[in-house]
């Protein structure tokens, strides 16, 4: 027995578990193996001594891994339990190892963290491939698998649907202030008394020329002050608040009549407002010192800003002894010529005449009434002068493109009230020459053909052949190319009425003609 004992003790583990068992084959608990080629033997759990006791009631005959069968795997055997490196072991151990192998491979398959669910696998680890079902061990089956691992639970989600990535609560949760702890160690007496508040740096002064400019313009388009004043107090305008009314007046020079009415109502509205009256006064005081400047692009400046003075000082958003203040001290010319106008025109409101009018009312402002007495007037200036160019320079200004049809109604009424040719082809030449330079719209155009359609059987009481001379100017304007075929097929014709007909034995007909 002690022969046999030290046989046993002599073989060579590598050699062995190679060839018979796997491997990566633990050690064997009976065999005391060198501790330079395995290493020190340690204890089998609980588990490794069932699954053991288990396979050891098997038959030993069919324990077998390798990779022979058959004959070739029993003569294999044969000869290892004859001599194995030249040494002699017993059949009993080499059964004893393999068990220890089948149960480490049992071991393997049967983790702790599914050992509870009493999910099984088979011994070769393909039949659940073969079928097409996911082994709860491998990677891929714990991916998948949705329920706790620990086993607990309902299969509900994670706290409530409230966890995970991006998730800062459950669906509907209102989060509360955050009372703050006195009991941190960074509380301060002083952080529950703070204030925060936005701070808006002041303007420099191309940033506010920058961002003034389109603030302006788009004033030019609405015309509503109160939006100008809540985007001025947006901006922290600091000691560029005098900087306001150089730059409105001087984009209001370069453009209409109106905008310089508009021009005016702004300051008078930003006035105790956005600034003040000493802000006003600096900023005129600016205007007039760059007046030279501003008379290079703009020759009407001095006029022009002498009105805008006679305009504040009207509104009160000057003092009445603002232009005294000047006199004896002005030697640029042009600053002397815009106070002399500003001088004149508030004598002349001492007189009666108003001062909200010195830009006079253009656009939208000014009456139907004065709108069709300037238009009468225009085209009775042109039919003298014969100027096409200046006619079409007194419509624009005016300021009125919503109004022009009146301009084509009333130019085509006078061809109807004319007797001579010299109007027709007038009318007729300034009619496309305001079409090709797209100053009279086409729906302007239609409007104002489509009114003397409504209107010639009252025109025809008082010019009795209109019929007939609006018949030939509409095709003459349709050769023209200023109207097109539909509006010239509009137009109305009076049909010719026989006062005797054929077959009647010359008896009249009760109509009258």
């Amino acid at each position: 027995m002690d022969v046999e004992n030290e046989q046993i003790l002599n073989v060579n583990p590598t050699v062995f578990l190679c060839k018979q068992i796997m491997p990566s084959l633990p050690m064997i608990s009976n065999l005391s193996l060198d501790h330079s080629n395995v290493g020190v033997v340690s204890s089998y759990s609980s588990d490794w001594d069932r699954i053991k006791k288990d396979l050891t009631l098997q038959d030993p005959d069919n324990l077998s891994d390798s990779l022979f069968s058959g004959d070739e795997e029993n003569a294999g055997t044969e000869e290892i339990k004859n001599e194995i490196n030249g040494n002699w072991i017993s059949a009993s151990s080499i059964n004893e190892a393999r068990i220890n192998a089948r149960a480490k491979r049992r071991l393997r398959k049967n983790s702790s963290r599914d050992s509870g669910r009493g999910d099984s696998v088979s011994d070769n680890g393909s039949e659940g491939l073969r079928c097409g079902v996911t082994a709860p061990t491998s990677p891929k089956g714990r991916l998948l698998d949705r329920r706790s691992r620990s086993g607990k639970g309902r299969g509900l989600p994670k706290k409530g649907g409230a966890g995970g990535k991006g998730v800062w609560g459950t669906p509907g949760q209102v989060y509360d202030v955050e009372e703050v702890d006195v009991r941190d160690p960074n509380y301060d007496d002083d952080q529950e008394n703070c204030v925060y508040e936005t701070v808006v740096l002041p303007l420099d002064e191309m940033a506010f020329e920058k961002t003034l400019t389109p603030i302006i313009q788009e004033y030019f388009e609405h015309g509503d002050t109160n939006e100008v004043a809540e985007m001025l107090r947006d901006l922290n305008l600091g000691e560029m608040k005098s900087g306001v009314p150089v730059l409105a007046v001087s984009l209001a020079l370069e453009g209409k009549a109106s905008h310089r009415e508009m021009t005016s109502k702004l300051l008078s509205d930003l006035c105790g407002t956005v600034m003040s009256t000493n802000d006003v006064e600096k900023s005129f005081d600016k205007l007039l010192k760059d007046l030279p400047e501003l008379a290079l692009d703009t020759p009407r400046a001095p006029q022009l800003v002498g009105q805008f003075i006679a305009r504040a000082v009207g509104d009160g958003i000057l003092c009445n002894t603002y232009i005294d203040s000047y006199k004896g001290t002005v030697d640029c010319v042009q600053a002397r010529a815009a106070l002399d106008k500003a001088t004149v025109l508030l004598s002349m409101s001492k007189g009666g005449k108003r001062k909200d009018s010195v830009w006079g009312s253009g656009g939208g402002q000014q009456s139907v009434n004065h709108l069709v007495k300037e238009i009468d007037m225009l085209l009775k200036e042109y039919l003298l002068s014969g100027d096409i160019s200046e006619a079409e320079h007194c419509l624009k200004e005016l300021e009125v493109p919503h109004f022009h049809h009146e301009l084509v109604y009333e130019a085509i009424v006078m061809v109807l009230e004319s007797t001579g040719e010299s109007t027709f082809k007038m009318i007729l030449d300034l009619l496309k020459s305001l079409w090709k330079s797209s100053t009279i719209t086409l729906d302007q155009m239609k409007r104002g053909y489509e009114r003397i359609y409504n209107e010639i059987p009252d025109i025809n009481l008082d010019v009795p052949h209109s019929y007939s001379v609006l018949e030939r100017f509409v095709e003459d304007c349709f050769q023209a190319g200023i109207i097109s075929k539909q509006l010239r097929d509009l137009c109305p014709s009076r049909g010719r009425k026989r006062f005797v007909s054929e077959g009647d034995g010359g008896r009249l007909k009760p109509e009258s003609y």
